[in-house]
């Protein structure tokens, strides 16, 4: 196991007795909560901005879905997310939220077959084996994408998220992208009614089930397949390429333009080198930050934190097997959080 995991696992442990032991969490204490699909990046730049400036950070990576509706209910200073959230929910909130773009993940299709080859797999394959259409790895459709790998014949065990997840719905997105009878029987979202599988929660779980059953098939954050020594599959981008998720081909996927709310999906990129499961992650927060009992320290604080994770924090990216915000993202994310007030007048200046 990488430093940098024990690291993240640490800080996890850390964070989650917090959680437990501090009356009301502590007002010197910025809280967060949501995916799990970033987590280790989280808790690492949490780590470090506690060293480098005294804040402490509590983040509790219980999933996207988990995350939205804490910062919905107030319960946190930011939800984090990696799908955001659509108009109507956004409708319904009791004030204007706002979306920032952290970084660049990949989520990558693993699966336990003897000697961890690495599998090419196009999109049809893929979906036909997320829908149970496909049974053993024996199947001549997979032994004729991979010639010069022999698959056993094992049954495939298909795993998949249980909990609300920003991962399924980055999975979920692409298949509906790349599959007409995905999106009409299965479609997309951070909950689905699965054809097949077993459910774990969270990114962590899956990867355990995956190392665990022989024969499994799952999708998780690059971070976690790296972390357990799995292989990750080689996916048929629009190009004709197969491609595995490197730092390289994620950030190629993520050279688009960006809207000025930065809500947008990368999946099924056209970049011909780019890996075509791959998505932005934010963290989501009140634009004007005077309600309920914050102080204007404490949404300075909560700026200035923001400000730091677009900006030092993005050296740490790579490490952890994400990529760095690309500039125009930064850009439009500087542009967000310059948009951030406490009683109408600007934090971080216009």
């Amino acid at each position: 196991m990488s430093s940098a995991t024990q690291l993240a696992r640490w800080c996890a442990a850390v964070a989650m007795l917090f959680l437990g032991s501090l009356p009301g969490r502590g007002n010197d204490i910025l809280t967060g909560a949501g995916a799990t699909f970033p987590a280790p990046l989280y808790m690492a730049w949490f780590e470090r901005y506690c060293r480098d400036t005294g804040q402490r950070v509590i983040y509790d990576s219980v999933g996207s879905g988990a995350g939205t509706q804490k910062i919905l209910k107030r319960e946190v200073d930011f939800g984090a997310s990696d799908a955001f959230i659509g108009d109507d929910d956004l409708a319904f909130a009791p004030g204007k939220l706002l979306h920032l773009p952290t970084c660049v993940g990949a989520v990558a299709i693993t699966c336990n077959l003897p000697g961890n080859p690495t599998l090419r797999l196009s999109p049809e394959t893929l979906v036909d084996l997320f829908k149970g259409k496909i049974q053993r790895w024996s199947d001549p459709r997979l032994a004729r994408e991979n010639p010069d790998i022999k698959l056993p014949d094992l049954g495939v065990v298909v795993v998949h998220r249980a909990d609300a997840s920003g991962t399924t719905f980055i999975f979920s997105d692409y298949l509906t992208r790349v599959s007409n009878q995905w999106r009409n029987t299965v479609g997309r979202g951070k909950t689905l009614r699965w054809p097949v599988g077993m459910g774990a929660d969270g990114n962590p779980g899956v990867a355990d089930m995956v190392q665990r059953i022989p024969g499994a098939i799952g999708y998780m954050e690059t971070m976690y397949a790296t972390a357990r020594n799995l292989p990750t599959v080689a996916v048929r981008n629009l190009a004709g390429q197969y491609v595995t998720p490197t730092l390289a081909s994620v950030s190629a996927a993520a050279q688009i333009e960006v809207p000025d709310d930065t809500r947008v999906y990368l999946a099924n990129t056209s970049a011909a080198t780019g890996y075509p499961i791959t998505g932005f992650t934010w963290v989501i927060f009140y634009r004007e930050q005077a309600y309920g009992q914050r102080s204007p320290d404490r949404a300075q604080r909560l700026a200035n934190l923001l400000w730091w994770m677009i900006h030092d924090g993005q050296a740490d990216t790579q490490g952890l097997h994400y990529a760095p915000l690309p500039p125009e993202a930064v850009a439009k994310a500087e542009a967000v959080l310059r948009s951030i007030r406490y009683n109408g007048k600007p934090i971080l200046g216009e």
